[in-house]
């Protein structure tokens, strides 16, 4: 990776969509999309996928983590085995 992935705005705000040019697809037109993503190095696909997941998501999404919760049972004894 080229070191510019993870610093806010310069690619992201690069690749803003053009609404004008937007079209659907579905998951059976054959567009060559998937011939070019298999062409690409792997480096390439993941380098897409962050520069997606930052668009999407920001860079909060990167540094956030899943709240932890914690919960307290009282273990139940059975009579019959004291």
């Amino acid at each position: 990776m080229n070191g510019c992935e993870h610093q806010p705005g310069n690619r992201v705000a690069a690749a803003r969509m053009d609404r004008a040019v937007f079209e659907f697809g579905t998951l059976d037109d054959d567009d060559g999309e998937r011939e070019y993503w298999l062409s690409r190095t792997p480096e390439e696909r993941l380098e897409a996928a962050e520069l997606l997941r930052q668009i999407n998501y920001g860079d909060a999404a990167m540094t956030g983590r899943l709240q932890r919760v914690f919960e307290f049972a009282e273990l139940k004894t059975d009579a019959r085995s004291s």
